[in-house]
């Protein structure tokens, strides 16, 4: 069987697994790997958003980019996985504020938007699960997984921090970083798939973790 594999690792909670209702925000490197992980996991119920179109310069990192070059990610994306529902629109703050995400046991941050991910935290902490910088980066092996408020050595995590400190937020939520310091400097959208997949993986991995959790209390 397709999932035979990873219910034995799973056991009684792969059902729990197959039953989650899984909202992720970007398709990129970092959540197109991730929305992967979680289809060959068994999850049923994934609701994707991003606007975006592929381009050549994704072809180094997102899959399936080179055989959807111009497409809308959303539709492409579609076509491999028939399965998902998509949200074509680019997820910025008053998007985060308009929308309802009760229905979903799990949120999945995974775009680079930093007024976007702050209004996710507020509005959704208790379910999210966010990714914070990727790009400049070669050792997987530095990627690593905290709360919100134990995360170091990323800009955009230390720019995060700063702010919701000053809009008075307290709570925590788990988020994906790397201690690796940036290797360049000059090229802002420099990036390996040896680091971007493993952000998607490990963001895979934390919501099924999630998921048991959940479901056990």
């Amino acid at each position: 069987m397709r999932f035979e594999r990873v219910k034995q690792l799973l056991e009684d909670d792969f059902k729990k697994i197959e039953d989650a209702k899984i909202l992720l925000l970007g398709v990129g490197g970092v959540g197109g790997h991730c929305l992967d992980c979680l289809v060959r996991s068994g999850v049923r119920d994934i609701t994707i958003v991003d606007y975006d179109r592929y381009d050549i310069s994704n072809q180094n990192r997102q899959l399936w980019s080179e055989l959807h070059e111009g497409e809308l990610k959303t539709q492409a994306l579609k076509k491999h996985y028939p399965k998902i529902k998509v949200i074509n629109v680019k997820v910025e703050e008053q998007w985060v504020k308009d929308f309802d995400f009760s229905e979903y046991d799990v949120v999945l941050d995974a775009i680079d938007n930093t007024r976007a991910k702050l209004a996710l935290a507020q509005a959704c902490y208790r379910k999210l699960i966010s990714s914070f910088g990727s790009a400049k980066r070669l050792d997987p092996t530095k990627v690593q997984v905290a709360d919100i408020w134990k995360s170091a050595g990323d800009p955009l995590g230390k720019k995060i921090r700063r702010e919701l400190t000053r809009r008075k937020f307290k709570s925590k939520y788990k988020v994906i970083f790397s201690s690796e310091e940036a290797v360049v400097t000059e090229y802002n959208k420099a990036s390996f798939v040896g680091v971007t997949a493993t952000f998607g993986l490990t963001m895979c991995a934390e919501a099924i973790k999630k998921i048991r959790e959940n479901k056990s209390k």
